[in-house]
This record gives structure tokens, C-alpha cells and sequence, in this order.
């Protein structure tokens, strides 16, 4: 491309500066031989003035004092009737330009110049001329290699970064040129970056969500299916397969929970559900791997709530809560459920030593863990809950509550007492 700008303004010069210079040389050469003409004349004609005033006055007439009073430079040659011609100066040789001019006393005047002159000073107009046609040409190459230069580097560097951009690269430049178009190329390949970026960031977030929160229940499946092949007894095996399938469909659930929240995080598919059911279903699958660590969990509060959420999304916030109980915390731990204004909380406690102060601000945050964690589940769970219209809280650092907030579908007449039941 910069050779071809290149030449191309090259092209452009040399066309003018050949239509301009042409035209020019002829009209200089034409005008230096009409000054050397008239320059011709005019002498004839101040020669033969003289001639005649001297002739009239009675002076004489030589080739000294004609030279001397009309400070002629060229060769003059003056005829006067009845006298020998007077010459003035070296007659040319070759081409001369002629000036003739007539006396009163019929006298005649002839001057004369080599052509050689003339054709001396219009090479030098030439060579002026030349060498303001060269400057121009050195002066277009060096802009039109500027120019190039201008317009083809943010060309390459455009094509660098839409190279990046298809090699998995997608961090945007913010580089502009000076250029509106190019800048307008450059606009849309930081705008395509971007989008590229965020698209990454989710399949990459969808990965990660994912194998976190698929581990603990492919494990429990696993579990349950090892059971399945081991049970005897055809009553047991229905049963197991029953929960397995039970299984196999929340599995598909947070499937279908975390495809839809890595396209958008704000859609939901929020339903009246019976929160006992949801925490039941936690206590039973959990309490397997509480019972192998030595510790309890346990459910009390008020009993017979019904939330408004996604029964899928619920379970696999309390499943989060309930594992990182498991890995950081101690002792029993406790699910408390109760009523507050128009919302349904559902708290998670146990007796660990809670959550490090430092910590506290940023527990909810990626990639922050207290201990070799992923960091992954709590901000999984957070964006499960928001995705409901819910929200979950730290509320106590040591001993650790988390509480999950949900809204809350109020039936009249439901009797429900706000004694507190547990459940083991």
C-alpha cells in the first residue's frame, strides 16, 4: 500500500509539473526572445538618434564617439548616403538577431546580437526551471512517504489487532490515529474485544460455576448409585433409584440454572414453592457426609413457609452454605428458618471460628477463600439468590450466620406456630 501511495502521488506531480512546466518553458523562451528583440530595436533606434542629431549639427560622425554616446555593447553597423558605412564593435558570427532603424538624413542604423545569447539565458531559465521541478518532486516523494506511512501503519496495526482478536487475545488498544475512519475501524474492534471479552469471562465463569457446583452432587449420586448396586433387597433398590432420580433431575436444574444465569443474570423463572421441602431435601442429602465427618445438622424455626423463587436455585444456595460449613466451620450446624416483614430468611449457622475479619467485607467476592477453596461457591450462591429477587447476607462473623432472604408468598389461614421443631 505505501508503495502504491507512493507512486501514485509521484504520478500526480510529474503530470503537472510537465503540463506546467512545458507551458512554462515556452512562454519563458518566448518572452526572453521578444526582451532580446526589443532590446535590439531600442539600441537601433538611440544610435540613430544620435546620428541625426550630429549630423545636423555638423559634427563628426566616427565609430568612438557614436560608441562613447550610446554606450552600445552590441555591433552596430550605420550607413549614412554619400559616406563609408561606420561599424561599432565585433560583427556575430552564426544566428543574430537583427535591430534596424531609418535617420531623417536617410541614414539606417543596423544592430545586431548573436542568437547565442538568447539561447544561453533561456538554459539557465531552464535549468532554474529544472531544478524547481526537481525540488517539487523530492518535496511530493517525502509527502507522499509521510502520508503513507500516516495511513498504512494504523492499517497494519488495525490488521495486528483483529489478528489478537481471532487469536483468543481479546483485550482492546484504545489506540487512535488522527483518522476519522480508521478511528471508526478502531472504534468497532475495541467495541468487538469487549464483547468478546464478556463472552469469554461467562463461558469461562459457566466452567467454573459449574464443576463447582456439579462435584458435591455427582458425588452424592455416586454414592447413592454404589448403594443401588450393592442393596439386596427390591424394595431398597426402587427407593435408592427413586432419590437418584430425584437427584438427576436438580443436577439438571443447576444445569439449566447456570446456563441461563451465564446468558443473563437477571432472568428467573420465580415460583411459590414450600421451603420445608427444599431444606428437607438438603438435610437428607447432606447429612450422609455430616455423619462421616463426626458432626449434625439440623433444622429448626418456623415451619410450613412458602417463598417465592426458583426451588432448583433455593436448594443450590443452601447446598453452598451448607458445604462451606462442612469444609470451614465445626460443630452441629443449624438451618433456622423464620419470617421478617414480608420476606422468608433462612439462616445457616455453626460453631466454628467463623469467618476471619479480614475476610468479611469480601466474602461474597470470586476467588476469596480462607482456606485453599476455590472462593468460588459463596459468589455462585450470592448470584443465584439475586437472580430470585433474593439476597444473601453474612450476618455474624464469629459464630458465622449466613441468612438467605427470600420473598415471602403469605396464605390466610395458614396456622402455622412459630414454635421452633428440630429436625435430625
Amino acid at each position: 500500500m505505501r508503495r502504491r501511495l507512493i507512486n501514485s502521488t509521484l504520478a500526480v506531480v510529474l503530470v503537472v509539473i510537465s503540463v506546467f512546466g512545458v507551458s512554462l518553458v515556452i512562454v519563458e523562451t518566448r518572452t526572453i526572445t521578444s526582451s532580446a528583440q526589443e532590446s535590439v530595436d531600442s539600441e537601433a533606434l538611440r544610435i540613430v538618434s544620435i546620428v541625426d542629431s550630429r549630423l545636423i549639427g555638423g559634427e563628426p560622425v566616427n565609430p568612438d564617439i557614436l560608441a562613447e554616446q550610446s554606450g552600445a555593447k552590441r555591433y552596430a553597423r550605420i550607413l549614412i548616403p554619400g559616406r563609408s558605412p561606420i561599424e561599432i564593435g565585433e560583427a556575430p558570427s552564426g544566428d543574430v538577431i537583427r535591430g534596424l532603424a531609418e535617420g531623417e538624413r536617410g541614414e539606417t542604423v543596423i544592430v545586431e546580437e548573436s542568437r547565442s545569447t538568447v539561447t544561453a539565458e533561456v538554459g539557465r531559465t531552464l535549468l532554474i526551471i529544472g531544478a524547481v521541478a526537481l525540488l517539487a518532486v523530492v518535496a511530493a516523494v517525502l509527502l507522499a512517504v509521510r502520508q503513507a506511512n500516516k495511513l498504512a501503519s494504523p492499517l497494519t496495526d488495525l490488521a495486528e489487532t483483529a489478528e489478537r482478536l481471532g487469536s483468543g487475545d481479546p483485550r482492546p488498544r484504545h489506540r487512535r490515529y488522527g483518522v476519522p475512519e480508521l478511528d471508526r475501524v478502531a472504534d468497532v474492534l475495541d467495541a468487538s474485544a469487549e464483547r468478546i471479552a464478556r463472552m469469554l469471562t461467562a463461558e469461562r465463569r459457566l466452567a467454573a460455576d459449574a464443576s463447582h457446583q456439579l462435584r458435591t452432587p455427582l458425588t452424592a449420586l455416586s454414592m447413592r448409585l454404589e448403594e443401588v448396586a450393592l442393596a439386596d433387597d427390591l424394595e431398597t433398590v426402587k427407593e435408592e433409584a427413586h432419590i437418584a432420580l430425584t437427584q438427576v433431575e436438580r443436577l439438571t436444574d443447576v444445569v439449566q440454572r447456570l446456563l441461563t444465569n451465564a446468558r443473563d443474570p437477571r432472568t428467573g423463572s420465580a415460583v411459590a414453592f414450600d421451603l420445608d421441602e427444599v431444606i428437607k431435601q438438603q438435610i437428607e442429602e447432606w447429612r450422609p457426609a455430616y455423619r462421616s465427618a463426626g458432626r449434625a445438622i439440623v433444622h429448626s424455626g418456623k415451619q410450613g413457609m412458602r417463598a417465592v423463587g426458583t426451588p432448583g436455585a433455593v436448594a443450590q444456595v443452601l447446598a453452598a452454605l451448607i458445604e462451606n460449613s462442612l469444609m470451614h466451620g465445626g460443630g452441629t450446624v443449624a438451618l433456622r428458618t423464620r419470617v421478617t416483614g414480608n420476606q422468608s430468611v433462612i439462616e445457616v449457622t455453626d460453631e466454628g471460628p467463623g469467618v476471619p475479619a479480614d475476610l468479611g467485607a469480601r466474602i461474597f467476592e470470586r476467588a476469596v477463600s480462607g482456606r485453599s477453596s476455590t472462593g468460588i461457591g459463596l459468589a455462585v450462591a450470592r448470584d443465584l439468590a439475586e437472580a430470585d429477587g433474593g439476597r444473601l447476607e453474612l450476618l455474624q462473623q464469629q459464630p458465622p450466620v449466613f441468612a438467605l432472604f427470600l420473598s415471602r408468598e403469605v396464605r390466610s389461614g395458614s396456622g402455622t406456630g412459630p414454635g421452633e421443631r428440630p429436625v435430625r
